[in-house]
């Protein structure tokens, strides 16, 4: 029989969902009953923290204990119930101008004899898969990212679970702030996609929800604020992404370093939201930043079922030979897209159908009249 050896990475931020993915590539790669059925026997190679792990090894002499780590249906069969990755990921381009070496990356991928790798990962680390792939390495990908930025896919895991984190934080929060009579403004992540501020501030019944597509002004939000009081609210939650910004200002940065995308840290519209409430309307405003929170934790039961069902997606195209595409979920059914028609894109909220410019907040109107 044939043999046959997949690698899989995990590259970029980690978030719930990876877990149930790599499981599920591993089962259906050496699944013994898919095996007469296929006439190829597979071996999966786990490579550990991302593109990273491509780099610091030696082909001729990997054991199993240093980056590369052979996987079987036995070692990943608890992992879907866990967050993070167990294969570890990194923020590493090797197509970083300050430090290329996609050369290197492309001559150990030949030499372990690697005859597709499965990447799981955002708009950054896909973009990495594309520009291998036009260079001749066999790349499937696998739609990662709590931003759910990347088009051509209506889900992305992590998504789902790390709306289930805001609407547990909003919960919290609400106790207190209605103790108080305060204002909470939530900050979440969002660099430039607004989706993780959006539903789940639909999902928490935020007042008012602030995004990266349309900038707001803080006049509008204490206004809002204000007329929210006269109607006889207690307190007020504000959802706002990390990376909204004022009209006529700039997203908010924490650091000014940037990663091997070129990307710096965002954070901190939150605190200066809050203030320029508290100062504009004299009402007690705190600020709480989600951060990393939204990452964590076990994934939700939709995140673990689209998981299986891209890993075994992914493992389908490799037997296919349907190389230099991406898993995908469109209208409702899983299918697959060249990851060409993904490079240098994203899926961004469309402010004037999805999203209320007057109120701040998500749409109230879904169905056209008559329809």
């Amino acid at each position: 029989m044939k043999k046959s050896r997949i690698g899989v990475l995990t590259g970029g931020g980690d978030c719930a969902g990876l877990n149930p993915a790599l499981k599920w590539v591993v089962k259906t790669a050496m699944d013994e009953r898919l095996e007469s059925e296929r006439g190829v026997r597979y071996e999966v190679l786990g490579i550990h923290d991302g593109w990273k792990g491509l780099v610091d090894i030696d082909p001729a002499t990997w054991d199993g204990t240093g980056n590369i780590t052979p996987l079987n249906p036995d070692i990943v069969r608890t992992w879907d119930r866990y967050g993070g990755t167990m294969l570890g990921t990194s923020r590493y381009s090797p197509y970083d101008p300050q430090n290329e070496c996609s050369n290197l990356v492309i001559e150990n991928i030949q030499k372990l004899g690697l005859e597709a790798v499965i990447v799981l990962g955002g708009d950054g680390t896909l973009a990495i898969a594309t520009r291998l792939s036009r260079e001749g390495i066999n790349v499937i990908g696998i739609p990662k990212t709590i931003d759910k930025d990347l088009p051509e896919t209506d889900y992305t895991l992590g998504f789902e679970t790390a709306l289930n984190v805001i609407v547990e934080e909003v919960d919290r929060l609400r106790t207190t702030a209605g103790s108080h009579k305060r204002i909470f403004v939530i900050e979440t992540m969002g660099r430039n996609a607004g989706w993780l501020a959006l539903e789940g501030g639909e999902a928490c019944g935020a007042y008012i929800i602030l995004i990266p597509e349309f900038d707001f002004s803080f006049e509008r939000v204490n206004e809002l604020v204000m007329e929210g009081r006269r109607s006889g609210t207690r307190y007020e939650i504000v959802i706002v992404a990390e990376g909204a910004k004022p009209v006529g200002g700039t997203e908010i940065v924490k650091n000014e370093e940037t990663d091997s995308f070129g990307r710096k840290t965002l954070g901190g519209i939150g605190e200066i939201l809050a203030q320029e409430i508290e100062k504009g309307t004299e009402l007690e405003t705190r600020s709480v930043v989600l951060s990393h929170l939204q990452r964590g934790g076990a994934p939700c039961a939709y995140d673990r079922r689209m998981g299986r069902y891209f890993g075994i997606a992914a493992v389908d195209l490799i037997v296919n030979q349907r190389y230099g595409n991406m898993v995908a979920f469109k209208n409702g059914e899983i299918t697959s897209v060249p990851l060409e028609n993904i490079y240098g894109k994203l899926n961004l909220v469309d402010p004037r159908t999805q999203y209320d410019i007057d109120r701040y907040n998500g749409r109230r109107t879904i169905l056209d009249s008559g329809k």
